[in-house]
């Protein structure tokens, strides 16, 4: 049981590396961004009543969210404060959802279906001037 637990891990692993390889310059570009226009790149930023925590303002859900892709509890809470892990975080999220690069920077602030909100227009027009 414990050596397919363990495959199963490096076979999501191993996946999202070569995702992530395939997809990093406009992947690690949009995390850039995003750390920017989140919290202008502060890793101690604390936003929406406390919820939203660290360079990437992420929230509760996020990591619950990111533990369930993964399939096990990867990270906690404390990891947002880690700029490193909250990157990791952001690149899971978003390489599991996917996208254009405008369609992940809107997940990212409006969640998996957020690519279809009006109420993330703005935030990717922030992102993409970021971007540019």
């Amino acid at each position: 049981m414990l050596q397919v637990k363990f495959i199963k891990v490096n076979v999501i692993f191993s996946f999202l590396l070569l995702g992530v390889a395939s997809a990093a310059p406009d992947l690690n570009d949009l995390i850039d961004a995003l750390c920017i226009v989140e919290s202008s790149n502060n890793p101690n930023a604390i936003g929406d009543g406390g919820q939203a925590v660290g360079i990437l303002q992420i929230h509760p859900i996020m990591i619950r969210d990111v533990n369930r892709i993964l399939g096990r509890d990867a990270y906690t809470l404390r990891d947002r404060l880690d700029p490193a892990k909250s990157r990791m975080i952001c690149r899971v999220y978003l390489s599991h959802y996917g996208g254009t690069v405008e369609e992940m920077a809107r997940k990212w602030n409006g969640g998996p279906r957020g690519h279809t909100k009006q109420a993330t227009v703005r935030y990717w027009e922030k992102v993409r001037r970021v971007m540019k």
